[in-house]
């Protein structure tokens, strides 16, 4: 394993009583060549004082600033480090998450950043559960759903970030989405099964005061990063942020047992609503199905997709099944595999630009298990999906 320098930026602003033990978890690493910047926005509280114990092995810069992004760009600007992060000042490092963050960016070279598992903590930072949305790399379910990826666990290769554009300094709730998408779009990201970082949740915390706000701007967001007006991601940050608004308003206007029922009510067909916009939407089932219409994404850095699926052979309706696949909405090719194990290259759209390609397949036929006598299974299933693999 290379040993390159790693820069962690630390952007801060009045939380004193927190970022000793952010500080403490990234000075306390095992990995040998870390560079630690703390960039405070001009602290009134106790920040200074924190910090002042741990000067001889970080640099502090405390001076006014446009908020935390630009923090963020301050700290990776002056950032001599060929892996980067940024851990916010509420936020801890796991135990050894930067030796392992430096060896899974190792084994993934082409990848313009790493992400792993972590933690949600509470205020005292007591563990709550583990992070629950944290997948393997699927980019347009980054893209067009939700922001699965934990930022208190992702390490970025300094040079990609350098070519894509340092964070958008207009974005106050969805910059680290906004980067990871475009990092996504242009290398691909990894995933590393791994804890590395936890972040802690309490009622002030900006990503759970923004409200609707922060929908607001993840909307504009999406649609910037879709061209899609209502992408599933819509309806997931839209929902999840006025089920919690208009449930309460429902029970202040409608008193007694029919403003709770009604807001119960409300509550359930959001949350229906965003678990479909969450699971459905891609037309992957969770257990590996494909649906008659699948969305895939593909970085722009590969120029074939490998497809590999299954036709079983319980399943005698897709034994004749055919495939289509548009890239970018534009028809490439069609197959008709058989049943068993199959595998179909892809060629995608490279574009100058680097535009990442848009992937749909098409299944001419689908099937219901339950209409097969197994069991009560009433979803459509088309093949079932074993990989994709991007080629150079």
């Amino acid at each position: 394993m290379t040993c390159p320098l790693v820069t962690i930026v630390t952007p801060s602003f009045n939380q004193g009583h927190f970022i000793t033990a952010t500080i403490e978890s990234v000075l306390s690493q095992d990995y040998p060549r870390i560079e630690y910047i703390v960039m405070d926005g001009g602290s009134t509280d106790s920040t200074a004082d924190a910090v002042r114990p741990y000067l001889d092995r970080l640099t502090f810069i405390s001076e006014k600033d446009r908020g935390q992004t630009h923090a963020i760009n301050k700290g990776l600007l002056l950032a001599k480090g060929e892996v980067v992060a940024y851990l916010n000042s509420d936020d801890t490092l796991l135990p050894g998450a930067v030796t392992r963050a430096v060896a899974a960016l190792d084994r993934h070279p082409d990848a313009g950043a790493i992400y792993g598992d972590g933690f949600q903590i509470d205020y005292h930072g007591k563990v709550k559960q583990q992070f629950p949305f944290t997948e393997p790399f699927n980019l347009w379910k980054l893209t067009f759903v939700l922001d699965y990826i934990l930022q208190q666990s992702v390490f970025f290769r300094r040079a990609c970030l350098q070519e894509i554009g340092w964070f958008n300094e207009k974005l106050h709730f969805g910059m680290d989405w906004d980067i990871l998408v475009r990092l996504g779009k242009r290398y691909g990201l990894a995933y590393v099964p791994e804890t590395l970082g936890c972040l802690r949740e309490y009622e002030e915390a900006k990503s759970f005061a923004g409200g609707a706000r922060r929908f607001a701007e993840l909307a504009r967001l999406l649609r910037a990063q879709t061209g899609v007006k209502y992408p599933p991601g819509w309806w997931f940050y839209g929902l999840d942020t006025y089920d919690k608004i208009w449930s309460g308003r429902i029970r202040r206007w409608i008193p007694g047992g029919l403003g709770r029922y009604l807001a119960m009510r409300f509550v359930h067909l959001c949350r229906a609503r965003i678990d479909r916009a969450q699971f459905h939407s891609q037309g992957i089932f969770p257990d590996g199905w494909a649906a008659e219409t699948l969305h895939w994404m593909m970085p722009a850095c590969y120029s074939h997709v490998a497809i590999r699926g299954v036709l079983p052979g319980w399943a005698k309706p897709l034994e004749r099944q055919r495939l289509r696949f548009y890239v970018n909405n534009s028809l490439v090719m069609e197959r008709q595999p058989g049943p068993g194990e199959f595998e179909i290259t892809v060629p995608l759209q490279v574009s100058p630009e680097r535009v990442a390609a848009v992937l749909r397949v098409e299944a001419e036929t689908a099937v219901m298990p339950s209409q097969e006598g197994l069991g009560a299974d009433n979803r459509r299933l088309a093949w079932q999906i074993l990989g994709f693999e991007g080629k150079r």
